[in-house]
């Protein structure tokens, strides 16, 4: 969830304008509530590093899922994250868990300045600590790696003279579940490229409401894997401080139907 203000009256304050830092994802990447973005975390300009701390909440029918994160950036260049996920079996018992490392790299472009988006290169490497389950119904693997370029922009008179911002992520993965249920499976075992979105509105340099949608493979012959989406509002009050609120829409989970419910995320920046 990204850029900043409205109209074309930027707030920068110290370094980057706010909201540029955007929030975090539920892998630990910078970005959306559930899509990483080209954006960097943290506010860091050339020369300086930057600190994100993060929690991330989602409960939905049938399960319950909590994220703990950390980013650290350098230069509005280099994001290195830390993610650590666990996810509540409410039906059945029990939860799985992952960790996942992550490292993005801008290569072009900027956010709000000049005609080209951003873009950077991304990747995270993801190990399931609970892989009995996931081993039991197909998952190939324990471990994978999901590579992704992501580009995002920023208008600051778009419609409405409201501030837009939009970025497109495409992902090479074999993650069941974002690899919460393994990786690759009885169904197929290769790389697929997948694509996630996200659209986003200010209403004022301090609220933006928008839409993120993200496609999912489907490797396990046990259940269909479904794509997820979420409408969300986001709040900047400022630079330290960015809290998001969405409604999240995840189809089916494992064979379990209707998993609607509501998503929190809370990003404190150093």
């Amino acid at each position: 969830m990204g850029a900043l203000l409205t109209g074309s009256q930027a707030y920068a304050g110290d370094g980057k304008l706010l909201a540029t830092g955007a929030v975090t994802s539920i892998e630990g990447a910078g970005g959306g509530g559930i899509v990483p973005w080209a954006t960097t975390a943290s506010y860091a300009e050339k020369g300086e590093w930057g600190y994100t701390v993060n929690g991330n909440f989602a409960d939905v029918d049938d399960f319950q899922l909590g994220v703990q994160s950390l980013n650290v950036t350098y230069g509005n260049r280099i994001e290195m994250s830390y993610a650590q996920q666990r996810l509540g079996l409410n039906t059945i018992g029990g939860d799985l868990q992952q960790q996942i490392y992550g490292l993005k790299v801008r290569l072009s472009g900027d956010l709000v300045y000049g005609d080209l988006p951003q873009i950077s290169l991304g990747l995270q490497h993801k190990r399931n600590t609970t892989f009995a389950l996931p081993q039991a119904v197909g998952a190939a693997d324990d471990s994978g790696t999901d590579i992704y370029l992501s580009a995002a922009k920023a208008w600051l008179a778009g419609p409405f003279e409201r501030t837009w911002v939009a970025n497109l992520t495409l992902r090479a993965t074999k993650a069941n579940q974002l690899g919460l249920l393994g990786f690759g499976g009885d169904k197929n075992d290769d790389y697929e490229a997948m694509a996630e979105a996200s659209l986003g509105m200010f209403v004022n340099r301090h609220w933006l409401i928008g839409a993120e949608y993200r496609q999912k493979p489907d490797n396990l012959g046990f259940a269909k894997e479904y794509d997820w989406r979420d409408i969300f509002v986001g709040w900047f009050p400022n630079k330290s401080v960015a809290l998001v609120v969405a409604y999240v829409d995840l189809k089916s989970i494992a064979g379990l139907p209707d998993q609607t419910g509501a998503y929190a995320s809370l990003q404190i920046s150093f």
